[in-house]
C-alpha cells in the first residue's frame, strides 16, 4: 500500500513538474532572453498566456465598425496594433523585408511550418498547409500540376459557366441590393468543386457545408486553451461537433471517389481524370513508392483545397467589388479595358492576360484587404535572425498586413485606393522590397492557387463590369474583421444597375 502511494504520489509530481516547466518556467525564459536582447512584449500570464487580453482587445474592436476608412489594421488586428505602439517593432524598417525573406525562403530550414494542433488538425490534416520535407515536395508537386499551365487553361469554360450561373440567379433577386460575399461564396465554391472535384457545387454542397462548419469551429476556438489530455476526460461540445465533422468529410470524400472508380469499371469515364481529385486518386494507387499518398493525405488535400479554393478567391472579390463601388472613375476604367479586349463576349485566356487594369486593381486590393493577415513560422532549433538569438520552439509571426499599410514602403498615401501605384509592376510600387507585399505568401511555400484564385477573380469581375455598373448600398457597414480570412463582419451590399 506505501509503495502504491509512493508511486502515484511521484507519478502526480513528475505531471506538476512537467507542467510547471512548460506552462511557467519556459515562457519566463523566453521573455527573459528576449528582453535581454530588447524586445519586450506585454506580461505572461500563467497557463494563458496572453491569449486572454488578446480575446478582449479584439472583442472591443469588433464592436466599433469603421467609417469607410482602409485603414484596417487597428480593427483586424487591433493586439499588433497596439502592441507594437507600446512595445516598439523588433528591427527597423529597412531591415524588415530582408528578415522576412530569410525566414520565409527558410533556405536553411530553421523556420519550418508552424505545427497544426486541435481544430486547426483536424480541418487541414497534415495536407500542403501543414506538412514539410518529402511530404511536403511530393504533394507540391501534385498541386502544381493540377492549378498552372495548360491544366489552368483547361479550367476557365468550368469558370466561366459558374460566374453564367451566378448572374442569372442575380436576376431572380428581390430588388437591385445583394449581398455580395454571400454570392461569392457560392461562385467560388462551384468553380474549385468543379475545376478542382469534378462535381458541382449541388453534388459537393454536403462537404462544402462540413468544412464551412469546421472551418467556424476553428476560428472561435484559436485563442481557447485546453489543458493537454482533457478532451480524453471531457470533451466540448465544439470538440464533439468536429469529430463528427471530420469524420463525415471524410466519408464524403470517399464517397465521391467510389463514385468516379464505379463510372471507371463501368466504362462511363476512361480514366480517375486529370482533375486534382483524379491525380490525388492516381497518386494513392501508384506502384511508384515515391509519388504514392495514403488515403488519409488524399482526404486532407482534398479539405485544404475546399478551404483554399474558395476561401480566398471570395475574399479577394468581395473587397475588389467594394473598392469599385466606391470609386466609380476605377470601375469605369476597368469596364472600358474588359469592352475593349472582350466587347460582349465571354472572357477567354488571351484576353485575361492583357487586363493590366484589372491587375492594377486586384493588387491595391490586395494590399489594403489582404485575404491572410499574418504568416507564422517556428524556431526548429536555436537560430540567429538579423541581430537576434532566438530560442528554439518558439513562434515567429509576420503580419503582412502591417507591411502592407507601411508609409515607409508606400508612402504617405497609403489609406487611398491608389492601383496606379501598380503600373509599373509590384518591383517599382514597393521599391525594390518584393518582401512588403505578399499577399499569398512568399517564397518555395507561396500559395500553390494564387493564378487559379487571379483568373477567377478576373473573369467573374470582367463578366459583371460587362453586363452591370454598382454603387454601395446605404445599408452597408465598414467592418472588416479575421476569421480564417479578412472578411467582412456584416457583408457587403452592393446596389447594381443593368448597363
Amino acid at each position: 500500500m506505501i509503495g502504491l502511494l509512493a508511486s502515484l504520489f511521484l507519478l502526480l509530481f513528475s505531471a506538476l513538474a512537467i507542467a510547471l516547466h512548460k506552462l511557467w518556467w519556459t515562457p519566463f525564459r523566453i521573455q527573459k532572453t528576449m528582453a535581454s536582447q530588447g524586445i519586450t512584449g506585454p506580461p505572461y500570464k500563467l497557463i494563458y498566456g496572453s491569449t486572454r487580453a488578446i480575446l478582449q482587445i479584439q472583442n472591443e474592436a469588433s464592436g466599433r465598425p469603421l467609417s469607410r476608412s482602409h485603414d484596417i489594421f487597428p480593427r483586424v488586428q487591433p493586439h499588433i496594433s497596439a502592441w507594437t505602439r507600446t512595445y516598439g517593432e523588433f528591427a527597423k524598417k529597412k531591415k524588415q523585408p530582408e528578415l522576412i525573406k530569410e525566414v520565409l525562403n527558410n533556405k536553411d530550414e530553421a523556420f519550418p511550418k508552424s505545427d497544426a494542433k486541435g481544430f486547426l488538425k483536424k480541418l487541414l490534416g497534415d495536407g500542403l498547409v501543414t506538412s514539410e520535407g518529402e511530404k511536403w515536395a511530393k504533394h507540391r508537386r501534385l498541386a502544381n500540376y493540377a492549378f498552372h499551365g495548360d491544366s489552368l487553361r483547361s479550367m476557365f469554360p468550368a469558370m466561366v459557366n459558374s460566374v453564367h450561373m451566378m448572374l442569372e440567379r442575380w436576376k431572380n433577386l428581390h430588388g437591385n441590393e445583394i449581398e455580395v460575399y454571400r454570392e461569392f461564396t457560392v461562385l467560388t465554391s462551384e468553380v474549385i468543386s468543379k475545376t478542382a472535384f469534378g462535381s458541382s457545387y449541388v453534388e459537393g454542397r454536403h462537404i462544402f457545408e462540413m468544412v464551412r462548419k469546421l472551418s467556424s469551429i476553428t476560428a472561435r476556438n484559436a485563442l481557447k486553451i485546453r489543458f493537454p489530455g482533457i478532451s480524453k476526460l471531457w470533451k466540448t461540445n465544439d470538440e464533439l461537433e468536429s469529430e463528427k465533422l471530420e469524420n463525415g468529410i471524410r466519408d464524403a470524400v470517399l464517397e465521391i471517389i467510389r463514385k468516379r472508380e464505379q463510372k471507371v469499371r463501368a466504362g462511363e469515364l476512361d480514366d480517375l481524370g486529370n482533375d486534382f481529385l483524379g491525380l490525388l486518386v492516381k497518386a494513392s494507387q501508384s506502384d511508384d513508392e515515391s509519388r504514392r499518398i495514403t488515403i488519409d493525405d488524399l482526404v486532407d488535400e482534398c479539405k485544404t483545397f475546399y478551404i483554399a479554393g474558395h476561401d480566398t478567391t471570395n475574399t479577394m472579390l468581395t473587397w475588389t467589388v467594394f473598392l469599385l463601388a466606391i470609386h466609380p472613375d476605377w470601375q469605369d476604367e476597368a469596364r472600358k479595358e474588359v469592352l475593349g479586349v472582350f466587347g460582349n463576349q465571354d472572357p477567354n485566356p488571351d484576353g485575361i492576360a492583357k487586363l493590366k487594369t484589372m491587375g492594377m486593381i486586384i493588387n491595391e486590393s490586395l494590399r489594403l484587404y489582404p485575404p491572410v493577415v499574418g504568416i507564422d513560422r517556428k524556431v526548429a532549433t536555436k537560430a540567429r535572425l538579423g541581430k537576434l538569438v532566438l530560442p528554439a520552439n518558439i513562434c515567429v509571426y509576420i503580419p503582412n498586413l502591417k507591411l502592407h499599410h507601411d508609409p515607409q514602403i508606400w508612402g504617405d498615401d497609403i489609406q487611398l485606393f491608389k492601383p496606379e501605384r501598380f503600373f509599373e509592376g509590384v518591383a517599382k510600387a514597393t521599391n525594390n522590397n518584393l518582401a512588403a507585399f505578399f499577399p499569398f505568401g512568399l517564397g518555395p511555400r507561396t500559395c500553390v492557387g494564387f493564378n487559379f484564385a487571379a483568373t477567377e477573380a478576373k473573369i467573374a469581375l470582367s463578366m459583371i463590369l460587362q453586363r452591370y455598373a454598382f454603387s454601395l448600398s446605404p445599408a452597408y457597414v465598414h467592418s472588416p474583421t479575421q476569421l480564417l480570412t479578412t472578411c467582412p463582419q456584416h457583408g457587403v451590399q452592393v446596389i447594381f444597375h443593368t448597363l
